[in-house]
């Protein structure tokens, strides 16, 4: 399957109209969930979520049935679900079922059952078509991933090749949590030699040495939280948090040796997930052994928005899903959301001009920063780089790793509290010294667009700020030359210090921004 490419971030992005909230109801193998986005776009934001355990795929491995107890409760949180749904008023359900249901004899029965239960059509996937749409999640909320995707679920575990936007042919394993319980007997060494003969057997993963294995589900999420925790971590989202192949494979190790019960942080997984770590840190450190990937990255999208991502136009899956949810804060609450548009021009100008190596990911980085320097500006003034901050780091983005959601956060950070600010070390720590410079740069250049537009449009392309002749050059036209003031000249004094050159203010009766030359006088 090809997919079209997603480009950089646009002149004017293309919003797909909201028509109200989608939901997806996922009948696995552990868990029946219910999550409700905001729309059906590029990066749907939820608005609810749910989950009961119901333990579906529990004992099907040995008596090939869903036990009527599992049933029970998941028809009891289906008609739960369907009353919620009634609620939000929610304008299209997308609902399937996997492996446990795919694998039992009464399966298809179940299935009618829970159909009539939520009041949507319950679709039963394949296992091949739930790995395509793992993969399709994956696709969804990285920008431009390369490896294989592992969504491990309580019945099975799915493995399927991406590179950017094409995705390969998948493969089911029985070696979800629940199946792998209980075909090893609840015995940890079994389990260990059952994943061993099924990976085996898995060619496709010859291809993902070097490469990145983007993990899928609760109990990989679960092991993850754990190892953040271990490790003290700033941030907790786990979308996008990456652990060299090393490391994940010797933490796997560990959950597989120690009770579940005496691991540091344990509270943080709940008690009915916990039995299901040491299955699963047995099949990550299987798989790592076996195909010697160079890291582990964690994705909370996978089958639910992968089905969502499937619905849209190929237009909007063009769309970078970072710039996208960026451009939706900056449309909600900033104070002139077309400041922002002229933000990032005037920053293109700007870095032209001084004739430095950006990247298209640097680029792409700075464009969101644009999209967000005032999304919080009807913060008191004295907590505006903390919200900023936090709003970066806890937002609910996606296309976007941990270390550049810090290199966001710094830029906002040195926009407020100034470019020699003590900001916070953690988050400092997770970033190059040449992205830590670059996030002053753009902060600088904010600090002076800021005082001099009143973060209002149209003010910025009039008021080019470019580099020319071994001088910083800020050209006010005549009618803003009033502008100057001793505040404006210390921002941009502040600015020249980390490029090199002399500040000048000049005023010119034709200033224009984003040639990459500074105006004549």
């Amino acid at each position: 399957m090809n997919l079209l490419m997603p480009k950089l971030f646009t002149p004017t992005p293309l919003r797909p109209e909201v028509k109200g909230p989608v939901a997806v109801v996922d009948i696995g193998s552990n868990s029946v969930r219910l999550v409700a986005y905001d729309g059906l776009t590029r990066a749907p934001t939820p608005i609810f979520n749910e989950k009961a355990l119901c333990g579906l795929g529990n004992g099907v491995a040995k008596t090939g049935e869903l036990s009527p107890a599992s049933v029970a409760k998941a028809l009891a949180a289906l008609r739960r679900y369907r009353t919620l749904i009634k609620i939000m008023d929610v304008q299209q359900v997308y609902a399937f079922a996997t492996a446990a249901a795919r694998d039992a004899t009464n399966g298809p029965a179940f299935v009618a059952e829970a159909s009539a239960a939520v009041g949507a059509p319950v679709s039963l996937l394949s296992g091949r078509r739930e790995a395509e749409l793992s993969a399709l999640g994956v696709i969804s909320g990285f920008h431009e991933p390369d490896g294989i995707v592992a969504d491990l679920g309580g019945g099975s575990l799915e493995l399927i090749e991406i590179k950017g936007t094409k995705i390969g042919k998948g493969v089911t394993l029985p070696l979800g949590g629940l199946s792998l319980m209980d075909a090893s007997n609840q015995s940890l060494r079994n389990a260990a030699k059952i994943a061993q003969e099924q990976l085996e057997a898995a060619k496709l993963l010859t291809r993902l040495r070097g490469r990145t294995l983007y993990a899928v589900g609760g109990t990989w999420r679960a092991l993850a939280k754990l190892h953040m925790r271990q490790r003290n971590y700033l941030l907790s989202i786990m979308h996008g948090y990456n652990i060299p192949a090393r490391e994940a494979a010797d933490f796997g190790g560990l959950v597989e040796r120690v009770n579940a019960e005496a691991l540091v942080a344990v509270e943080a997984v709940t008690p009915a997930r916990r039995p299901l770590l040491a299955y699963g840190a047995i099949v990550l450190d299987e798989i790592i052994r076996k195909a010697m990937p160079k890291q582990v990255t964690i994705s909370a999208s996978g089958v639910r928005e992968g089905l969502l991502y499937e619905q849209l136009s190929s237009a909007e899956q063009r769309l970078d899903p970072l710039i996208f949810s960026a451009q939706m804060f900056n449309d909600a609450y900033s104070r002139s959301p077309r400041h922002a548009e002229d933000l990032r021009h005037w920053t293109d100008g700007f870095m032209d001009s001084l004739r430095l190596e950006e990247s298209p990911e640097d680029k792409r980085l700075r464009h969101a920063a644009c999209l967000l320097a005032d999304v919080n500006w009807r913060a008191h003034p004295d907590y505006r780089s903390e919200q900023s901050l936090n709003i970066v780091v806890n937002g609910a983005f996606t296309g976007i790793d941990h270390p550049g959601r810090c290199f966001l956060a710094l830029t906002m950070s040195y926009r407020y509290l100034g470019l020699d600010a003590d900001v916070n070390p953690q988050i400092r720590a997770h970033l190059s010294p040449r992205l830590l410079d670059r996030a002053r740069l753009l902060a600088g250049a904010m600090r002076i667009a800021y005082v001099i537009s009143a973060g209002i449009a149209d003010v910025l392309p009039r008021t080019p700020l470019l580099a020319a002749k071994g001088k910083l050059v800020l050209t006010l036209p005549p009618d803003l030359a009033d502008l100057v003031s001793e505040r404006l000249s210390n921002r941009l004094k502040q600015l020249t210090k980390l490029v090199g050159r002399e500040p000048a203010i000049q005023i010119g009766a034709n200033a224009k921004a984003g040639n990459g030359t500074a105006e004549s006088a």
